[in-house]
């Protein structure tokens, strides 16, 4: 599986290949990959549109700076300008400046605003090392550049972005650059993926500059590992109903029973062989509406469920309260907790001590508000970390979590985490998160462990908001009830992919 790095391990790999290589060579490396990174995007270009390296005092101003040099040697129209007109401290970016002047690289200290209109950007401003907002003459030219129409190439990371957390550094302090394009070196960065980097990365292209990194802290999930997640979903012909599990649904408080359909749905969908839907106050839903769902009566706890999905829809009555420390104080069977349940468990010591007590796996499923109130804490305090977030939960509540939004983060109480590659602002609408803590207990009910549950689930729920954007050429406009059927192709797609020779 594709590995993160943090910041620190990074920093000694670094180290250790600059103390066996020649000086220069990664540099070289790593200006060569950005070189041709920017041809190809200058060739899609329209004829003789220039490019502008915006220069910081550290490695990525230096690695930008000989690409710009060997991009002229190509033919293209580029100047750089030096945030710092002062020759830098470390000794390979000494060498790239004395390079770039002595290969007539034209260079200057003064970015007119005109100039970022049109062109193709190298965004070499500041790197992994940033740890204050960026300030004076460097915040106004981060701020020309995202109003303007340029391209924007970043250097190893957005200047601005933490590599660790995806966070704005300063918070609403600070500022970023928006690029269309990262190219990161080493290792791929956690904070390129989930939070504010997301969305100030663009698409993210790794080199590891032939250097041996090792296994990182955390893991990238991509379609190819969810491949590896589904391969045991493949269903043998002779399987029936039985085979894959049944999933029990407590939700649907009055006003809100949507949420516990939808929930049963994406269950149903992601392959459980049964689905029953309970009320805390009895209610059933229909069956000419939804004939592939069974009914609990109130309280109703049969021996044949496989797990639970608990709190879409939930609400936060003495009834629902009361069901819910029920299910909690009886874990026969693992669960996943989302929702009402969470906030239920945030705000009621008694339904948090039985929560704890646990002893079948349980999944949390908070969105960031959720998680800031089971943390005690704000949601800008969520988001400025998201790992940080989603590990304290793992290890608070003895559970895995999947902390939802852009980049959605899963860890376990071991220490384990991932983020999920895919997603869209598709998803950004009521429901779809209740949809994805049925699919993920579907995927329990099958036999998958919760990790692996919440892993797969979170990737194909992401996926099919990625294909629902595509269906429609946009993200506006997707209802969640859409979501269970294209998560059901996703997973087809993924469990019984063609095999070579058979049709």
């Amino acid at each position: 599986m594709p590995s993160l790095y943090d910041t620190n391990t990074l920093r000694a790999i670094e180290a250790r290949e600059l103390a066996r290589l020649a000086p220069l060579a990664l540099m070289q490396r790593a200006a060569a990959t950005l070189t041709d990174t920017l041809t190809d995007l200058a060739r899609a270009r329209p004829a003789r549109s220039p490019i502008l390296s915006l220069i910081g005092p550290g490695n990525n101003g230096a690695d930008a700076l000989l690409a710009s040099l060997e991009l002229r040697r190509r033919g293209f129209d580029v100047r750089a300008v030096l945030l710092s007109p002062g020759m830098p401290s470390a000794a390979d970016a000494r060498a790239a400046h004395a390079r770039a002047h002595s290969g007539g690289l034209p260079m200057s200290d003064t970015l007119p605003a005109q100039a970022l209109d049109g062109a193709l950007v190298i965004d070499g401003l500041f790197g992994i090392g940033l740890s204050r907002p960026i300030e004076g003459r460097a915040a106004d030219w981060v701020a020309a550049l995202n109003r303007s129409r340029s391209a924007v190439v970043a250097v190893d990371v957005p200047s601005g972005i933490h590599a660790e957390t995806g966070a704005v550094v300063g918070g609403a302090a600070g500022v970023a650059v928006r690029a269309a394009v990262t190219v990161t070196f080493l290792g791929d960065k956690p904070g390129l993926y989930t939070g504010a980097g997301r969305v100030h990365a663009g698409q993210v292209r790794v080199d590891t500059l032939q250097v041996e990194t090792g296994p990182g802290q955390g893991t990238l999930i991509t379609r190819r590992e969810g491949l590896a997640l589904a391969a045991p979903l493949a269903r043998q012909p002779d399987s029936h109903k039985g085979s894959h599990g049944h999933v029990a649904v407590l939700g649907g408080a009055p006003g809100l029973r949507g949420a516990a359909v939808l929930a049963a749905l994406g269950a149903q969908r992601s392959g459980a062989g049964k689905v029953s839907l309970g009320t805390p106050d009895g209610w059933q839903p229909d069956s000419g509406q939804h004939p592939n769902l069974m009914s609990l009566a109130a309280r109703q706890r049969p021996p044949d469920i496989d797990v639970w999905v608990v709190g879409c829809g939930l609400g936060q009555t003495r009834e629902s309260r009361k069901a819910l420390q029920a299910l909690l104080a009886n874990p026969s069977v693992p669960q996943v907790i989302d929702a009402d349940a969470l906030n239920l468990v945030a705000q009621d010591s008694s339904v948090a001590r039985a929560f704890r007590y646990g002893s079948q796996p349980r999944v949390l499923t908070p969105h960031p508000l959720e998680a800031a109130r089971l943390l005690g804490t704000t949601t800008a305090v969520i988001q400025s970390d998201r790992i940080a977030a989603a590990l304290r939960l793992a290890a608070r509540f003895g559970s895995v979590v999947v902390l939802k939004g852009a980049g959605t983060v899963c860890a376990d109480p071991a220490g384990h985490w991932a983020i999920v590659a895919p997603g869209s602002a598709a998803l950004a609408t009521a429901g779809t998160g209740d949809v994805l803590a049925g699919v993920i207990g579907g995927l329990i009910a099958q036999g998958s462990p919760a990790a692996s549950a919440a892993c797969l689930g979170s990737l194909v729920h992401a996926c099919a908001g990625e294909r629902a954007a595509a269906l429609r050429a946009g993200t506006i406009g997707m209802a969640a009830s859409e979501l269970p059927v294209l998560i059901a192709d996703e997973l087809n797609a993924l469990a019984s992919p063609t095999r070579a020779g058979f049709p």
